[in-house]
């Protein structure tokens, strides 16, 4: 995990402590709705199949 090596290396693991002052809630909300369900669209549908691509899955 991330924060293993983070703290492994000496580095903290930071995290903001409030939103940034720019940002637009309406915005947000409006990506959410309209383009983040496309992105899970795209995606290709689970099919059983072979791990490799350039020998296709055995019968």
């Amino acid at each position: 995990m991330v924060w293993r090596l983070l703290k492994r290396h000496g580095w903290p693991w930071q995290a903001p402590v409030r939103r940034a002052l720019e940002r637009d809630e309406q915005a947000v909300e409006l990506w959410k709705k309209e383009v983040w369900p496309q992105g899970n669209a795209l995606r290709r549908p689970a099919e059983p199949g072979s791990s490799s691509r350039t020998r296709p899955a055995s019968p």
